[in-house]
């Protein structure tokens, strides 16, 4: 018996045979404890190359939001992992296949997501050692970068679908951004109560003085160009951010979601090894 979410699941003592569908943060989690899922996410048909560890043996089971439900039940799961981003039928119909636990995309849960897939697969003391080394390692990182922040406006966005977004405080890169290295929340931040359009005139009106930007071919594949653009744009070059060198453009793999434990560990060794920990 597992808990998790306010629910319990019965499942085997150690799951062999784990099925990962719609949630991209169990992938990571998989890819940061060395789980090989036997149904696996694809990315436009193919694993992506973040994930080649863990699905050298691994069947696809449909793209982030389309699992193919035929494949899965061939796999004949010990459980199914999904995200919490799923419609209560799609997660109904999972359940019939197997155990299927939906499983959190808030930052905030990165934690109980790491230890439940732990629990699951029997590598309660790798997500222990990763837990602990992290904590330590954003503490320390926290005291040597807090100083270069302090009084500084500080942005994370991710530009998707030819677009800019912005995500609430506990969502996407933020919490490591705003609690690990302890910059002020923004309100655009504060405000957002899902993924937000940001356009490039409110972003130049918050004129940010350090700004990380993840870009994904992947997730602009009609508008491939639209950063460079971006870039180029006299409006986009006339922030601080930019003029003074600070703008991270996917200081970590732009696929990656931000809110898990894999992410965060990163982005923190990301964040070490830039120049921000070079400004006084």
């Amino acid at each position: 018996m597992i808990s998790y979410g306010g629910k319990d699941y019965t499942v085997p003592a150690k799951a062999e045979r784990v099925v990962i569908t719609g949630a991209l943060e169990s992938m990571e989690d998989a890819l940061l404890l060395d789980v090989k899922p036997v149904g696996a996410i694809t990315v436009g048909g193919v694993f992506p190359p973040l994930f080649a560890g863990i699905t050298d043996k691994a069947e696809g089971i449909g793209e982030k939001s389309q699992p193919n439900l035929e494949t899965i039940l061939k796999l004949k799961p010990d459980v199914i992992l999904m995200s919490t981003k799923f419609p209560a039928e799609t997660i109904e119909k999972m359940s019939k296949i197997a155990v299927t636990i939906p499983v959190s995309h808030l930052a905030s849960d990165w934690e109980k997501n790491l230890n439940l897939l732990a629990e699951l697969t029997g590598k309660q003391e790798r997500a222990k050692e990763v837990l602990s080394k992290y904590k330590s390692d954003a503490e320390a990182l926290k005291e040597k970068i807090g100083p270069a922040l302090k009084d500084k406006k500080v942005l994370a966005i991710r530009v998707r679908a030819g677009s800019m977004f912005v995500y609430p405080q506990d969502v996407f890169f933020n919490p490591s951004v705003y609690e690990e290295l302890g910059a002020a929340v923004p309100e655009i931040v504060k405000g957002a109560k899902a993924q937000q359009n940001l356009s490039l005139e409110k972003l130049s009106e918050i004129n940010p003085d350090y700004l990380f930007v993840q870009f994904s071919e992947e997730e602009n594949k009609d508008t491939p160009k639209v950063f460079e653009e971006l870039k180029n744009n006299p409006i986009f070059q006339s922030m601080n951010a930019v003029k003074n060198g600070h703008l991270y453009t996917n200081l970590v793999d732009p696929l990656t979601q931000g809110g898990t434990a894999y992410s965060k560990i990163k982005f923190l060794e990301a964040v070490s090894q830039s120049s921000i920990v070079q400004v006084k």
